[in-house]
């Protein structure tokens, strides 16, 4: 399996030597995965922090009343995985399954520590790489809390132009807070404006 595209995401943030690439990219576990297959469940402890090859993941959580609540969609060059259930070693909160067949790059929490132990400068590219998960969540929250649903739902395709394609209605609906149905009002709305 590639990891090019994992470390062209890498060397946008740190410059790194052939041996460096090289553990790196030993460091980490290939996966084909199924469409519908779980990587992660909710009661069992996260074995993998988890990147994106190709496909779509959705990580999302189960309520007390069976409803699914979508915290993200990983697409390709983005990761995933319940990063404080990894770090903890707690039982996940959350699910993760593959929306369409999908290949993933695994790596475990024993493997990332002793890659930022060899080479510290990889704790340069995991602190971008949670700040930047940080600052879209954050922006996440703020727009579910102010923004109407429409604009949301605007925004959710910019960011999501191609996931509608395989991505079941109420998952999106569930990402953006609302139900299935007022979602396509609002997709019925917007088709009647364009």
């Amino acid at each position: 399996m590639q990891v090019s595209q994992l470390l062209d995401g890498v060397k946008r943030h740190i410059t790194l030597t052939k041996e460096e690439e090289d553990f790196f990219s030993g460091c980490f576990i290939p996966k084909s995965v199924k469409q519908n297959e779980f990587l992660e469940e909710p009661g069992e402890p996260t074995r993998f922090f988890m990147f994106v090859n190709s496909g779509c993941l959705m990580t999302y959580y189960t309520d007390n009343n069976g409803h699914d609540h979508v915290i993200q969609f990983a697409m390709p060059g983005w990761w995933t995985g319940d990063l404080g259930s990894i770090m903890k070693g707690t039982p996940s909160l959350f699910s993760t399954r593959a929306l369409a067949e999908s290949e993933v790059l695994l790596i475990t929490r024993n493997s990332l520590e002793q890659l930022l132990e060899k080479y510290p400068r990889f704790e340069r590219f995991y602190r971008i790489l949670f700040q930047n998960s940080l600052i879209t969540q954050q922006g996440r929250i703020l727009q579910n809390l102010s923004a109407p649903a429409e604009e949301r739902y605007q925004n959710f395709t910019k960011k999501y132009p191609t996931l509608e394609q395989f991505v079941p209605q109420k998952y999106i609906a569930s990402y953006l807070g609302i139900t299935p149905e007022f979602l396509s009002k609002i997709r019925r709305k917007l088709m009647e404006k364009s």
